[in-house]
């Protein structure tokens, strides 16, 4: 029997996840049956359970690979002296997400927004998610607070706030940013990126156009 490559594993495995997650997108997670997945990606119930047990096998790892490509970018700006500026490097790591997931549409709308939704509803009944989630969130805020204290050590930000806050305040901007094109409309990174230039631009006294 001829041996499967790697690089077959690896696209059929994509395949799977990307289809779940337009089910988990469209239907929300409890309204999704491993039936569903099946008749999305196209394959049978062997191809697929080979790769992965059940839906909560596919909702942890769809939500860990996200999250571990967000942390590994940030990480990698971590080591930059110094990093880039706030608004350049959420606009960069959010849009490269984005891009990756660009080809997952449901209703002819970007499936990413709405799914990272569901995935929050879910978190609150199901404890095993939730873990998944709060390690990668972690890990993520770990990242950005070394950012911060990049930043910090650049003389770039003020040294009297805990870079954990505002770690936690970056975060709060992305999926804020993500919660409005679900619950609204699709929007360019570039407003996200404007909006907290804008921010950065402040000062204690007015500024005259």
């Amino acid at each position: 029997m001829a041996r499967v490559s790697q690089e077959h594993l690896d696209a059929r495995r994509r395949q799977i996840l990307d289809g779940a997650a337009i089910c988990f997108a469209r239907n929300g997670f409890h309204a999704t049956s491993m039936q569903d997945v099946l008749k999305e990606v196209d394959l049978s119930a062997g191809a697929v359970y080979r790769y992965f047990k059940g839906k909560e096998e596919l909702i942890g790892a769809i939500v860990a690979e996200v999250l571990g490509s967000v942390r590994a970018a940030f990480e990698e700006a971590a080591r930059q002296s110094p990093p880039p500026p706030p608004d350049e490097l959420v606009a960069a790591v959010l849009g490269k997400t984005l891009a990756a997931r660009e080809s997952l549409v449901v209703d002819g709308r970007p499936a990413f927004p709405r799914l990272i939704v569901q995935v929050w509803a879910e978190t609150l009944r199901n404890d095993q998610l939730a873990a998944v989630l709060r390690e990668g969130y972690g890990s993520v805020r770990a990242a950005w607070s070394k950012i911060v204290e990049g930043y910090q050590g650049a003389g770039m930000m003020r040294t009297d706030v805990e870079p954990d806050h505002v770690a936690r305040t970056m975060i709060s901007a992305v999926l804020g940013f993500l919660a409005q094109q679900s619950l609204f409309e699709p929007a360019p990174v570039e407003i996200l990126r404007d909006g907290l230039r804008a921010l950065m631009s402040m000062r204690d006294e007015p500024v005259t156009s």
